[in-house]
């Protein structure tokens, strides 16, 4: 129990710093896309210099998000072979089709992108840049489908103890991934606009790059005043999904022990598990059986009704979830304030705005980190729902090895990724700067320039000798 217990504390650690860097990457991949098209029509330089900050913001975060992507795959070989070996078959390829389709659409045109800018046509840049746009979201297409497939397994057959694939449209296209998809791409999105307008606040409020952060800002305003309530509507879909095809983690999200009609809505309690009780609760009635079946008086199944060893832990799904709402509510409250202000024409001027802007700039990465929790911490006991146990997935590795590993993770990511953090945030502190042109002569290393004595206004049109 120590290794099973201790493997899943590594694999959520791993997890939860990996997905950061990916979500930000595909909205950000997005946006450089958005830039890039506006700047082929306009050309002007304020487009530009936006191309080029956010370009190399991306480089850096693209990075870190492939250099811990790379760690976290290696933990189905040592810390959960049991899974590689029973579901190996479908989720093997899977994820074999990411590298094949995403990543490697990613590698190509990645270099082209950042370092092509002078080397290839304008159109061609604009090209590989959507193709690494388009390579981030084939990226989460297949990662989505795999993991959705683990929530609500299809298109498969159980032979001695191993899934086989026998529908591969059903297995890619399983219950849960058409909801599932779109709103962790809108999460990824949503990430990404609140750094962009968060960013171009703190700018505002140092009164730096004015014309820029105005645009950034009203640009992340209207694409959030967008986003957020569809993303409520997804969000929505998908509980839907959930209710149907696992009502144990609806019932840990709620925290409902009985099946019951009528059902309130928790604000606030403290779920006893040894009890079966909540304390301290907060309700308002009638309006959970009204977001969670649609009706005033709906039915919803309790946790009593499923074998105690066959029920989620209960506190991190139902405060995670809580969370993850929250934080919703509050982006779309900046939001719609922010179109009030906007329409007033005092949208850059307000202190106060601009302050919350900058406070909620995590907003977007802790919604998306609590709600990751409370789909992989809610599917529990199974890896694969109702047919393979998380402890029959463990690898049998003995428990300081895990331990070992775990710590040593920590201690390096630590260290490298927070120097990477360092460099993002020198990066933010730096600003949108003038971006290099076509045909600008390169930068002189250690003021060789300066040292260069000059020729003289007499000197030949050939070149001289020592220049050759």
């Amino acid at each position: 129990m120590a290794s099973e217990f201790l493997s899943r504390l590594q694999f959520a650690f791993v997890m939860s710093f990996h997905i950061i860097f990916p979500a930000f990457t595909i909205g950000l991949a997005a946006w450089l896309a958005f830039l890039e098209g506006v700047w082929l029509v306009k050309r002007t330089d304020l487009w530009r210099d936006l191309y080029f900050f956010w370009m190399r913001i991306f480089a850096v975060a693209f990075a870190m998000g492939v250099v811990s992507g790379i760690v976290m795959s290696f933990q189905f070989g040592t810390n959960w072979a049991g899974f590689s070996i029973v579901a190996g078959n479908v989720v093997g390829p899977l994820l074999n089709y990411e590298v094949l389709t995403a990543f490697f659409l990613e590698a190509s045109f990645l270099g082209v992108m950042l370092f092509g800018w002078k080397r290839v046509s304008h159109r061609l840049h604009f090209f590989a840049t959507c193709m690494v746009s388009l390579g981030t979201l084939l990226s989460s297409f297949w990662i989505m489908s795999a993991n959705s497939w683990m929530q609500t397994p299809a298109g498969y057959a159980l032979r001695h103890g191993v899934f086989y694939p026998v529908d591969w449209w059903r297995v890619i296209f399983n219950p849960s991934f058409p909801v599932r998809l779109p709103h962790m791409v809108l999460a990824a999105f949503i990430c990404t606009a609140m750094v962009v307008g968060g960013t171009s606040a703190a700018y505002l409020l140092g009164r730096r790059f004015e014309d820029k952060s105005r645009m950034m800002l009203k640009l992340a305003l209207a694409f959030l005043a967008i986003v957020m309530p569809l993303q409520i509507v997804v969000g929505d879909m998908a509980g839907q999904v959930v209710r149907e095809y696992q009502p144990a983690k609806l019932a840990a999200i709620e925290a409902r022990w009985d099946t019951t009609r009528a059902v309130p809505l928790a604000l606030f309690a403290w779920p006893d598990e040894r009890a079966e009780a909540n304390r301290y609760a907060v309700e308002v009635p009638h309006l959970g059986s009204l977001i969670l079946t649609h009706s005033w008086n709906g039915a919803v199944q309790g946790l009593k009704d499923f074998p105690p060893d066959q029920r989620p832990p209960v506190k991190i799904p139902f405060f995670s979830f809580r969370v993850m709402v929250g934080l919703g509510l509050l982006m779309l409250l900046l939001a719609w304030v922010g179109l009030w202000r906007w329409r007033r024409g005092t949208l850059a001027s307000g202190r106060g705005y601009l302050k919350c802007w900058v406070a909620l700039i995590p907003a977007g990465f802790v919604a998306l980190l609590t709600g990751w929790w409370v789909a992989e911490v809610g599917r529990q006991p199974w890896v694969v729902q109702g047919l393979m146990r998380t402890s029959a997935a463990a690898s049998d590795v003995p428990a300081g090895s895990v331990l070992a590993s775990l710590l040593t993770f920590v201690v390096v990511y630590a260290g490298i990724f927070g120097a990477g953090l360092w460099y993002l945030l020198r990066l933010f502190r730096e600003g949108p700067v003038p971006a290099p042109q076509r045909g600008t002569p390169a930068t002189p290393v250690h003021g060789s320039a300066q040292r260069t004595p000059a020729r003289p206004l007499s000197a030949p049109d050939r070149p001289l000798e020592e220049d050759r």
